[in-house]
């Protein structure tokens, strides 16, 4: 089945939205991106998109399926059965792809329950995005995520629980670097693997052809964290010049989730747990200068959010384009930022882009996002979400 893209403006996902060009989809992906006039004659389906773009569905590196944003995620979560879990992580995604998000990465679930959702989306038995998913985040004893995470120390220890991550059929691996606002009893600021321990991590999970993501907030987790060579740093909150100009030499992602700290501040008397309001209210304008410091260096940002997180919702992920529009970076800047550099992030070759024989995951929105970010960071300016080629 073949659909003809034409009317508006196309963004590729690289490239300033241009004007004059259509968009062929046969079956699953694009077939052609030229001028319209080299559709002459086209006597198939066509879809209009005049006074808005066409632009690549987009990309969040780091949502939570099992989380559904309660103010106290965890304890929500606790509280159902794993069967109805599995059941909310597949509601969970259907939101996001609703909401213009056709490729999530999940960065920590509860017993590979999200497995179950990351197979049935991905093979098309039911609607969803393209789901890669870590499995069971990495920590140490008490450390951030300890309630849900798999709990090592040392570093053989550490690569056994790579090793299991991989057997059990993970995509890629998620070590917590640093303490985190949603687990208590532990600070942001303080680096919790050794630099050791990180490594050896990051090692093994490279050895079998996984990328590597770190909740990574504190300045020397940051570190610990790029010296191991990890691919991405998510959060980022404590970075300072030295993180800054090493991850930049080393190419390493930002995974900014801005979303996740504006939403406990904007609920903060809705019932969120008093220690992740507090430590949310000391990070917010450091996270904000970090990211923006990134930005401005040249660094590599990728789309996440956390949603999952308290009040930070699946299916609003998009709200983070204007996050990060509002910290200092650009329309376009965060458009790639969700799009082609996210599919970079993941190894996603084949989507992120609106070029021939990608998979046709797409997003028309009005008007022109490069210009007014809320155009696509909004849901009601979205005219249509398209997955693998079908409509939804």
């Amino acid at each position: 089945m073949s659909a003809l893209y034409t009317g508006g403006m196309v963004f590729d996902g690289t490239n300033k939205p241009i004007e004059g060009h259509a968009v062929l989809v046969q079956g699953q992906r694009i077939d052609k991106v030229a001028p319209v006039g080299e559709f002459d004659g086209f006597s198939g389906r066509r879809v209009e998109t005049i006074g808005g773009t066409l632009m690549p569905g987009l990309f969040d590196c780091h949502v939570h399926l099992c989380y559904d944003a309660a103010a106290d995620p965890f304890t929500a979560m606790s509280k159902v059965d794993d069967a109805h879990l599995v059941i909310r992580a597949l509601r969970h995604a259907q939101a996001a792809l609703r909401g213009g998000v056709t490729t999530t990465r999940d960065c920590g679930g509860k017993d590979y329950l999200e497995f179950a959702v990351r197979d049935a989306c991905n093979s098309g038995e039911f609607l969803g995005p393209t789901i890669r998913a870590a499995g069971r985040m990495i920590c140490m004893t008490g450390g951030h995520g300890n309630r849900m995470g798999r709990v090592a120390d040392g570093t053989d220890d550490v690569v056994k629980a790579v090793r299991e991550q991989i057997h059990a059929g993970c995509d890629f691996i998620k070590i917590m670097a640093t303490g985190g606002v949603m687990t208590p009893g532990v600070n942001p600021e303080d680096a919790h693997y050794t630099a050791e321990e990180m490594a050896a991590g990051i090692g093994e999970a490279g050895r079998f052809h996984r990328h590597t993501a770190s909740h990574a907030q504190g300045r020397d987790g940051i570190l610990n964290a790029v010296r191991g060579g990890i691919d991405s740093i998510e959060h980022g909150i404590f970075m300072d010049q030295v993180c800054c100009d090493e991850m930049k030499a080393a190419g390493t992602y930002l995974v900014p989730t801005l979303s996740a700290v504006n939403n406990i501040l904007r609920h903060a008397d809705q019932g969120i747990p008093a220690y992740a309001v507090e430590k949310s209210q000391r990070v917010a304008e450091r996270h904000r200068t970090s990211v923006k410091m990134y930005y401005d260096a040249g660094g590599r940002i990728a789309m996440g959010t956390d949603a999952g997180t308290p009040f930070n919702r699946h299916g609003e992920n998009a709200l983070e384009l204007e996050y990060m529009v509002d910290i200092g970076m650009l329309p376009l800047d965060a458009l790639m930022s969700g799009t082609s550099i996210a599919a970079d992030l993941l190894r996603e070759s084949e989507r992120g882009r609106i070029q021939s024989g990608c998979f046709a995951d797409l997003l028309v929105v009005n008007g022109d996002p490069s210009e007014a970010i809320t155009m696509a960071s909004r849901k009601e300016n979205h005219r249509l979400v398209v997955k693998n080629g079908v409509e939804i």
